[in-house]
């Protein structure tokens, strides 16, 4: 028995996604579409959705504890599987609670347990679709509101308080992370240039289609990513992304072979908030020889969280469980002096200037004094980066030489 095809829909604009869950619907008229609703998953509640050919019935859930993790575990992913059983669908479409973002749940579609195995084991999934609007999406991918303050409801409590993710977060991860983007709504033609170009180099291997057009290219997504996250040493570009600029767009890719200095580039970071869409990336800071940080943005958002340790020095059981791409990867760029150690960020701008990004950043890096100095004096430089650090800044002058090393920033 064939498994059934699962797609996934995101969106933050829901009258716009609702369009595209109606096109799908016209198209395939035996899809399920299946929706949860988190507007008060914070007082323990999440209204289920399934529509189908014959029917649509709105079910009240009840959790224990509030929380999109707890919709996840205890019913969503529960929900699929039983649509994959016998007599199910050929065809399911998961609409998204904006939420929700995708690439996280494809994580969990792919690695959490459902009794005794994953959902994909019962289901094909076939990518991502991203319903972005014209008339807002650049607004919300460029901003630096969170959603609470965007009007979105508080979706559960953690020990640090409410969720404070921004609505650009959210924005640029759906778009990111899509096989299938469908533009939607109206805007003048330089919006939507400028727009496009966005779009063509943050996923470039996505499928672009507007909402008055659709037809089944939105059903079978193709070989874009397929709702497979990417690993940290991945390739930063992905696809073929047009390198040049575009109605003042352009992809900035800054590398060098030496350590950041932690102090001159936690001052440095604002020169990636401020005219740019995205930026992620490797970071390597003086202080911390071993770690390999990494740097993500959205609009006026930024983080810094740890994400392992560089292969150089960590003995060959490290260089033996990486994958054979990163072994690869590492070998054609091996330094003789600090192995697979590197800064490597890619900056998409669209109001920034590439060449002063570069240079704020390259001013960030050590010195040849630095450089020469060696680890141990690098070890006692000042590093402001704090387990958990959150705007607005503590001032660098306050910072003390050896303060406790962190693994994870929030700006």
């Amino acid at each position: 028995m064939s498994r059934p095809e699962l797609l996934v829909l995101t969106g933050l604009t829901a009258p716009g996604v609702e369009d595209v869950v109606t096109r799908i619907r016209s198209l395939d008229p035996d899809v399920a579409v299946l929706h949860h609703d988190l507007r008060d998953v914070g007082d323990g509640l999440v209204r289920r959705r399934l529509r189908s050919r014959d029917s649509d019935v709105t079910t009240t859930v009840g959790l224990a504890h509030g929380c999109v993790s707890c919709t996840l575990r205890e019913d969503l992913l529960p929900q699929l599987r039983e649509l994959a059983g016998p007599g199910g669908p050929a065809r399911i479409v998961l609409h998204l609670d904006p939420a929700l973002e995708p690439e996280n749940l494809c994580w969990s579609l792919l690695h959490v347990l459902v009794g005794d195995r994953p959902v994909v084991d019962d289901v094909e999934l076939l990518g991502v679709v991203t319903v972005v609007d014209a008339g807002t999406w650049f607004a919300d991918a460029t901003g630096d509101a969170t959603l609470p303050e965007r009007g979105c409801p508080e979706l559960g409590r953690a020990e640090d308080g409410a969720d404070e993710r921004t609505v650009a977060q959210v924005a640029v991860g759906q778009a990111e992370f899509a096989d299938v983007v469908v533009v939607t709504g109206t805007a003048d033609p330089w919006e939507l240039a400028r727009l496009d170009a966005v779009l063509a180099r943050l996923a470039p291997a996505a499928v672009r289609l507007r909402a008055g057009g659709l037809d089944e290219r939105v059903l079978a997504p193709g070989a874009a990513r397929r709702g497979r996250p990417d690993d940290v040493h991945a390739p930063l570009l992905r696809g073929t992304p047009p390198l040049d600029g575009e109605c003042g767009v352009r992809l900035v890719v800054f590398s060098a072979r030496r350590p950041f200095h932690p102090l001159r580039l936690h001052d440095a970071l604002d020169v990636l908030l401020d005219g740019v869409v995205r930026a992620r990336g490797r970071i390597w800071l003086a202080t911390r020889p071993d770690a390999v940080l990494w740097l993500e943005s959205a609009g006026g958002g930024l983080q810094v969280g740890h994400a392992g340790g560089w292969l150089h020095g960590a003995g060959d059981g490290a260089w033996e469980a990486a994958s054979p791409e990163r072994q690869a990867f590492a070998a054609l760029g091996w330094h003789p002096r600090f192995g697979d150690r590197a800064q490597d960020l890619v900056v998409l701008s669209h109001a920034a200037d590439p060449d002063e990004i570069d240079a704020v950043l390259r001013e960030a890096l050590l010195t040849d004094l630095e450089l020469a100095a060696g680890p141990d004096v690098w070890s006692a430089l000042p590093d402001p980066f704090g387990w958990w650090h959150t705007d607005p800044c503590e001032p660098a002058a306050d910072v003390v030489a050896g303060a406790e090393h962190h693994s994870e920033e929030e700006h």
